[in-house]
């Protein structure tokens, strides 16, 4: 009816009210949800679906009962494990595991042997599973954010570098005036910097490196800042009939780093792979619970029923019916964006 799902992400909700319904003893229900993780990765290999993304423990779940958070920890522990023994499904069907999140929340042992299952399976290019684990959306996109913020100020840093290092500049001392170009390396308040450019006759901005020119009392070039809006209150304390109508053109190479869409894509956690055609959410929920909050807008929820441990071949068969009768649909609107 249409084409395979590339990607489908699953909420793997109701191990716990499963344990309960069958009488089950405290955690065996996460180790049934194990189960049904390993027959969905079987029937999804089997129909083409190249990514699995699972929501496997949520950073809010770490303020559950301390006793049910160690048991989750070391039941986690022991699956990694089967992960990567000979015969389990991974290493029979070439299977890549990322683990997603802040794993520096998880236990040592249970962080170092995700980064383990990692690089043990890091050649493997058949299907790739990515298993959501101190894991948030918002968290997410504040470290995507972070780590763009990161990136940029490294960019315009190797840009000073690359501009200041032509034979003159290199190796000047902090401060230091040669040739009427004057280095300075500052990190601080727009308050200190500005009463350091009076002092100079010159302009600092804060929370930057900055190279600045200086002949004859001219300001001839400034890079890097974020305090433009007292450009106009130096230029007017250095002025001296010289510097007069340059203010306009000085503040054109003022530099102002802009960090796009792109950028914090690109440090998502989940930036490894495409975003998901499918979202599953078992036991009847339509809540996303903070769950690819980002990479959900144009994805259709399917939201069987079934407890987790319940999931079989026919509720994953309804979903991609459903998927290819829509899928015209959500294609017309991602291409809108």
């Amino acid at each position: 009816m249409g084409p395979i799902p590339n990607h489908i992400a699953f909420i793997m909700d109701g191990n716990r009210r499963y344990a309960k319904k069958q009488g089950m003893e405290e955690g065996a229900g996460h180790k049934a949800g194990f189960l049904a993780l390993m027959k969905i990765l079987c029937y999804c290999y089997e129909l083409g679906v190249k990514y699995l993304t699972v929501y496997a423990f949520s950073i809010e779940n770490f303020k559950r009962k301390p006793e049910e958070v160690q048991c989750l920890m070391d039941l986690m522990l022991e699956k990694i494990g089967e992960l990567l023994k000979e015969e389990s499904v991974v290493n029979q069907y070439g299977i890549r595991l990322y683990f997603i999140g802040n794993l520096k929340l998880l236990s040592e042992p249970v962080r170092v042997a995700a980064e383990k299952a990692m690089a043990a399976t890091a050649k493997n290019t058949k299907t790739v599973l990515l298993i959501c684990v101190a894991y948030t959306s918002y968290d997410e996109i504040v470290h995507a954010v972070q780590e763009s913020c990161k990136d940029k100020r490294n960019e315009i840093e190797a840009l000073y570098a690359s501009k200041v290092s032509n034979g003159v500049t290199e190796g000047v001392e902090e401060g230091e005036n040669i040739n009427g170009t004057i280095e300075h390396d500052v990190q601080g308040s727009c308050e200190s910097s500005l009463s350091k450019s009076q002092a100079l006759n010159t302009t600092i901005a804060c929370n930057g490196v900055i190279r600045v020119e200086k002949k004859k009392g001219v300001i001839l070039h400034a890079v890097q800042g974020s305090c433009e809006d007292k450009w106009d209150e130096v230029m007017s304390r250095t002025s001296n009939g010289v510097t007069e109508g340059v203010a306009d053109s000085k503040k054109k190479q003022w530099m102002h780093p802009t960090i796009k869409l792109v950028d914090i894509e690109k440090n998502m956690y989940m930036g490894v792979a495409p975003d998901p055609d499918i979202l599953i959410r078992t036991s009847g929920e339509n809540r996303l619970s903070n769950f690819l909050l980002w990479q959900t807008t144009n994805c259709p929820l399917y939201s069987p029923s079934a407890l987790w441990p319940e999931i079989g071949l026919w509720h994953l068969i309804w979903a991609v019916l459903n998927f290819q009768q829509s899928h015209y649909y959500f294609e017309k609107k991602r291409k809108q964006l």
